[in-house]
Parts: structure tokens; C-alpha cells; sequence
């Protein structure tokens, strides 16, 4: 094994566990409330728009992963299938956008543990899951079980006490007036962050154990476990708190059991909420310095990012650079625009990804043509719904990175 390259140790189970954990505490706990503000009474058809669209995305990244079973996702498939330039947009995107959203979860953990002191706690839980992750991907698949193990108990007694309760009015999830095309693609392009999960399976890549036949099976088994798991909680926390409610309240589940007239469970619901959004910041900081790690090899971050440890077999310079980089975030930034500013990043990195599966030929593995056509389109279209800020702020970090890529290049 040569000393940049990484230890083939993951299976189809630990793999679904991986996706599992990134994506559960990010869209439950973190972008449902601020999708409900969107979207209003068409929360429900913002979930199966995102649904389709990270459908299609995963399905084109399952494609290309199979083909291409290196560290980089998508900057891998855009350079081996677009260009060197499109495989490096689609990288700085996912690098930038990504540590936004291990920023936001890190505040999620802070917020459920200790309000008066989120940001601490944050930057402590960036340092701790640091720490697991640089000392090999195993344990951290091991930790991530336990923390789905979790979670996954938490949300099924939360939706058993919202559908079960007297409260609950089915009548919430009709969809209203107050529901407008713009307001459900923003939504959509919000609970997006939720779904995009299943790319830390496609940039562990290197890690997986016969990758052909792994991820193109462990990226749609963790996609549909979500899916399901996301439409249950919906319905029931809209049963019983009605869009309004639910687009108004920080911590939606707890409040959901709270009003399913369960409020000892709420205490249950927040160290699940908690947990949750651990597992998914400690698969985020995974995935994140898997792409820096491919970025380095190819000189586009610094080279020493490139180095895997002798004994541990991971990227231990790109984790620590990561995890630095997110305990800084985490101390100053704030979690609602963090989950826009890293939708927009991270579509912009699926549009990469479609647009290379779209060049695949069928003996390659080419999923069908509408697949990557529908996804592409998707990703462009939510993207540009979400609010200005996110969009404004995305663009112009987007062009940045193109810029310095530019001045590499004449350099």
C-alpha cells in the first residue's frame, strides 16, 4: 500500500450505517422547522420533491462511485468525466458547504445539551469526534452504530405518541392556500441538507471492501430508511402541531410530545436530538476530509493534506485541518444559515454529479437517461429558491473557488 492511499475495511452494513447517521440528525432535528416556515401547509410535497431529487442524485452517484471507488465523490466523477476544472468545483463546493453543515450540527448538539452554552459544547464535540475519526474509520462506523441505535428509538417513540395521541388532527396535512410553488421549492432545497447524507458512502469510496457491488447497494438502502423514517415523523409532528406551530418552535419533536400530552418524554427527545445530530456531525467530518484528502493528491489544497497515517490508515492531516477549521465555525457561527448556505454548496456538487453520470455509456453502468436529466435539473431549481441570502452568499463563494482556480492554473 503506498503511503497516500487508504485501507479497504467497510462492508454494506457499516456503509448504510454511515449514511444513516449523516443523514437522520441533520434533516429531523435541524431542517424541518425551517422548511415548515417555507413551505407552510406543502411541507409534505417539499419532503417527496427532495425525495426525488436526492433519488436521482443517489442514484447517479451510486453509479459513478462503482466506476470510480476512490476518496472525492464527485470530484472524482466531474474530473474523470467533465474536466479537471468541473471535478474541482464540484470539491470546493461540497469542502465549503459541508463544513457549514459540521458547523450547524455541532450547534445542534450545543443547543440540546447545554442552550446557555451551545457554542462551547460545539466546539468541544468538534474536538472529541475529531479525535475518533483520526484514529480509524472502524471505530467511528462502531460509534456510529450505537448513535442510529439510538436515534432510531427516540424518533419511533416520538411518532407512536403523535399518531396515538387524542390531539392529533390528520387534517394538517392537507395542503392550503398559504402553500406557494416558491415557498415548497425553498423548502425543498432546505430539507435537501436533510437527504444528502448518502454521499459520505460515495467519498469513503476507498474505504469500502468490494465498492462495485457495496455502494451501489448501501446508497439507496440508506436513502429509502430515511425517506420512510422522514415521512413518519413528518406526519406525526404535523398531526399534532400544525405547520404554524411547527415552523415557530426550535425544537419541534419536543414540542410535538409535549402537545401528544407526553411531555416526559421531551427530556428523551432532547438527549435523541442531541445523539442524532453527533452522528451525523461525526460522518460529516468524515466525508468532508475524505474530498480534502483527493484535493490535496491533486495539489488543488496543500499537498500535506494528502498524508494518510502509517498505523491508523486515515487522512489524519485533513481531519485535523477540517476539524479546526469547523471548531472556528462552530464558535461564531448560527445554525439556520448554515443549512442554506450548505444546500446551495452541496446541489451545486449533485449537479456535477449528474452531469458526469449523464456521460456514461451503458456499458459503464449508465443509469437511465432521465435519472441524471431530472437530477440535474432538480439540484438548479432548488438551489436558486432558496432564500437570497444563501444563494448570494453561495454563488460568491463558488466564484471564489473558480478564481483561485484560475490563478493556479496561469501560476
Amino acid at each position: 500500500m503506498r503511503a497516500e492511499e487508504l485501507t479497504r475495511r467497510l462492508g454494506v452494513f457499516d456503509a448504510v450505517v454511515i449514511g444513516l447517521g449523516s443523514m437522520v440528525g441533520a434533516g429531523i432535528f435541524a431542517a424541518l422547522a425551517p422548511a415548515a416556515a417555507a413551505a407552510g401547509s406543502g411541507l409534505l410535497v417539499a419532503l417527496a420533491l427532495a425525495a426525488v431529487v436526492a433519488y436521482c442524485n443517489a442514484t447517479s452517484s451510486a453509479r459513478l462511485a462503482a466506476r470510480y471507488p476512490q476518496s472525492g465523490g464527485t470530484y472524482v466523477y466531474g474530473r474523470e468525466r467533465l474536466g479537471e476544472f468541473w471535478g474541482y468545483l464540484a470539491g470546493w463546493g461540497f469542502v465549503v458547504g459541508k463544513t457549514a453543515s459540521c458547523a450547524a450540527m455541532a450547534l445542534t448538539v450545543g443547543s440540546y445539551v447545554w442552550p446557555g452554552q451551545a457554542h462551547a459544547v460545539a466546539v468541544a464535540a468538534v474536538v472529541a469526534l475529531t479525535a475518533v475519526n483520526y484514529v480509524g474509520v472502524q471505530k467511528a462506523a462502531r460509534l456510529t452504530r450505537a448513535i442510529v441505535a439510538v436515534v432510531l428509538a427516540v424518533l419511533a417513540a416520538v411518532a407512536t405518541a403523535c399518531l396515538t395521541s387524542p390531539s392529533a388532527d390528520t387534517g394538517h396535512w392537507s395542503v392550503g392556500a398559504d402553500a406557494t410553488p416558491h415557498g415548497i421549492l425553498q423548502a425543498a432545497g432546505l430539507l435537501f441538507f436533510a437527504f444528502a447524507g448518502y454521499a459520505r458512502i460515495a467519498t469513503l469510496g476507498e474505504e469500502v471492501r468490494d465498492p462495485a457491488r457495496t455502494i451501489p447497494r448501501a446508497i439507496p438502502l440508506a436513502l429509502g430508511i430515511t425517506l420512510v423514517l422522514y415521512a413518519v415523523v413528518a406526519l406525526a409532528v404535523l398531526a399534532v402541531l400544525g405547520p404554524d406551530r411547527l415552523a415557530h418552535t426550535a425544537a419541534p419533536l419536543a414540542e410535538a410530545v409535549r402537545a401528544a400530552g407526553v411531555p416526559a418524554l421531551a427530556p428523551v427527545v432532547r438527549v435523541g436530538a442531541a445523539v442524532a445530530a453527533t452522528g451525523s456531525l461525526l460522518a460529516l467530518i468524515l466525508g468532508v476530509s475524505r474530498t480534502t484528502l483527493a484535493m490535496a493528491r491533486d495539489r488543488h489544497l496543500p499537498h500535506a493534506l494528502a498524508a494518510v497515517h502509517p498505523r491508523f490508515a486515515v487522512p489524519h492531516r485533513a481531519e485535523l485541518a477540517v476539524g479546526a477549521v469547523v471548531a472556528v465555525l462552530a464558535a461564531t457561527a448560527d445554525v439556520r444559515g448554515a443549512i442554506g448556505f450548505s444546500s446551495f454548496g452541496v446541489l451545486a456538487y449533485y449537479a456535477v454529479a449528474n452531469a458526469s453520470a449523464w456521460t456514461l455509456t451503458p456499458a459503464e453502468g449508465r443509469p437511465p437517461r432521465l435519472v441524471p436529466l431530472l437530477g440535474a435539473a432538480g439540484c438548479a431549481a432548488l438551489a436558486f429558491a432558496l432564500p437570497a441570502a444563501s444563494v448570494l452568499w453561495g454563488a460568491a463563494v463558488l466564484a471564489v473557488g473558480a478564481a483561485a482556480y484560475g490563478a493556479r492554473r496561469r501560476g
